[in-house]
């Protein structure tokens, strides 16, 4: 990986947005690495979850300067296409079949919402700085807009998007788009603990679960739900589980 730094901490995966010099922006050939390995860890059994973070003093700026400059020089069918491989990058951290844990800092805009937006978990240090910002440049926060929708409610999300407004973690939180803040330094393990006694297995089949709900009518949704408790309850994993849970008590 060019410009991404991929490590493996126990059962979890840390990827690193690498290109600290222009504050993690992404282009062309970051966008393809960050599809391409997680759609691979989907193959991958023994990876519990995956941690997504930045090197240096930001998360990330969202979209490279020198990309857009070129991007301007872009018919429409090529944008379209640009935009579409944009789409994937997203499609793929929001479909991956481990539980994605954001742990961001410094700042988070433009396109770099979309990465936390698809993340399930979103740790922030308390002084990180969020903004929607396409507005300003006469862009749109398009791509992005369905994966934030997911998480964020329109009613937050609309106002955000219109004005560019920069706000921090406490909003962030407020608006259901963070989860957890921290003080200082960056400190991965610390927040691991959250889901290390979780079962691996489990965890990803409600992350699928989650993802496919919304694609289901409720006669669906109720054929799932049922299939998938009881597939859980059989399983290696939740029988052995199950039966520990039980004999503590």
């Amino acid at each position: 990986m060019k410009f991404l730094k991929i490590e493996t901490c126990g059962e979890y995966k840390i990827v690193k947005l690498n290109r600290p010099e222009v504050k993690n922006a992404f282009h062309p050939e970051m966008i393809a690495e960050i599809t391409t390995v997680f759609t691979e860890f989907n193959a991958d059994k023994k990876i519990k979850a995956v941690v997504i973070t930045g090197e240096g003093t930001v998360f990330c700026a969202g979209a490279d300067l020198n990309w857009m400059q070129e991007m301007v020089k872009f018919n429409l069918a090529e944008n379209q296409k640009d935009s579409e491989k944009l789409w994937q990058m997203f499609e793929a951290i929001q479909l991956c079949e481990r539980p994605v844990i954001g742990i961001i800092h410094g700042a988070v805009f433009g396109g770099a919402l979309g990465l936390i937006a698809c993340c399930d978990y979103v740790f922030a240090e308390e002084k990180t700085q969020f903004c929607f910002s396409e507005v300003k440049l006469g862009l749109v926060p398009a791509v992005i807009s369905s994966f934030v929708l997911r998480k964020v409610a329109d009613a937050h999300v609309r106002p955000l998007m219109l004005s560019a407004e920069v706000f921090n973690t406490e909003k962030g939180k407020a608006i259901g788009l963070v989860h957890s803040s921290f003080s200082g330094a960056v400190v991965i393990g610390d927040h691991l603990k959250t889901f290390e006694n979780n079962g691996p297995e489990a965890m990803s089949e409600t992350k699928k679960l989650l993802n496919l709900l919304p694609t289901l009518d409720w006669a669906q949704q109720m054929k799932r739900t049922t299939q998938v408790i009881s597939e859980r309850r059989v399983s290696v994993e939740g029988q052995s589980r199950l039966q520990k849970f039980i004999n503590k008590k």
